[in-house]
């Protein structure tokens, strides 16, 4: 059976971030993506126009909705605004404790517009960071949740092992708003490792974090180890930036497609060949 994978998150209209850029992604790994939406954002690749929160009772009736028909393999939490929202999902995890949770914890768009109330970190550290399976901060974030200024890669080491603290199961600290290579860290509680890639010379950025963290959650469904899943989530959205598009005015979001838009499906695919044996 084709494994399921679920976003909660928030729909970004402008296609390259959120919701969107998670179901892209889970469909790019070959995954069933479904979707629960928390908020409404009136966004580009320049600016938040405005965010429109979705109840905390219809968030729970979607993930009702989900859990009690399909099911899911692996669910990624994206970006969660406010405390309510976060109490609900927290209470639904609990009840329905699906495995592989990866959390990453949007706090700021590309061009730096809050998407997190600032009273939201407290509830988020007391009750979505002990749930989370895997949690994926950037730089920014992991200073905001443990505290501290980042300024090395050593730096990073510590945040996560002081995130981890927190009672997630492992931290991965992205290293994309630092300097010279883009080096990610991950903590599992006894072990640090690195992954490392050249820093690609591009402005079109936006979605990255979703990309990369809805990538983790699909790799893990599919049946990876954590190192690997950290390891093919990074090459894929590697790929995905150096083959970044030039949409909008600000940053462009990144390529999910590049593979299939390249090489195209196999020949036969839409016409029923191949589930007539080619005939």
């Amino acid at each position: 059976m084709m494994k399921r994978a679920l976003s909660i998150a928030g729909s970004d209209c402008s296609g390259g971030a959120g919701i969107q850029a998670d179901l892209k992604t889970f469909s790019a790994h070959g995954v069933y993506g479904m979707s629960v939406i928390v908020s409404v954002v009136a966004e580009n690749t320049g600016r938040v126009i405005g965010i429109q929160d979705v109840s905390p009772d219809m968030i729970g009736k979607q993930i009702d909705a989900v859990f009690e028909d399909i099911g899911a393999d692996a669910v990624k939490v994206g970006m969660l605004s406010t405390p309510e929202c976060m109490e609900e999902i927290a209470r639904k995890l609990k009840y329905y404790h699906p495995a592989n949770i990866v959390i990453d914890p949007v706090m700021y768009a590309k061009n730096g517009c809050p998407l997190m109330e600032p009273a939201a970190v407290k509830t988020l550290i007391r009750t979505i960071i002990p749930l989370a399976g895997v949690l994926t901060p950037n730089i920014p974030e992991a200073e905001k949740i443990a505290g501290g200024r980042i300024k090395s890669v050593e730096d990073m080491e510590e945040a996560a092992k002081a995130i981890h603290a927190m009672g997630c199961g492992a931290v991965v600290v992205k290293g994309g708003h630092a300097s010279g290579n883009a080096v990610d860290v991950l903590f599992d509680g006894k072990e640090l490792c690195h992954f490392e890639t050249a820093r690609i010379d591009t402005k079109n950025t936006h979605g990255t974090g979703c990309t990369f963290s809805s990538a983790v959650a699909s790799q893990l469904a599919i049946g990876m180890d954590l190192r690997q899943a950290v390891q093919k989530a990074k090459d894929y959205v590697t790929m995905a930036i150096v083959h970044s598009l030039d949409i909008g005015k600000g940053h462009g979001p990144t390529h999910h497609f590049w593979h299939l838009y390249q090489y195209g499906l196999r020949e036969g695919q839409y016409c029923g060949k191949e589930r007539n044996g080619g005939k």
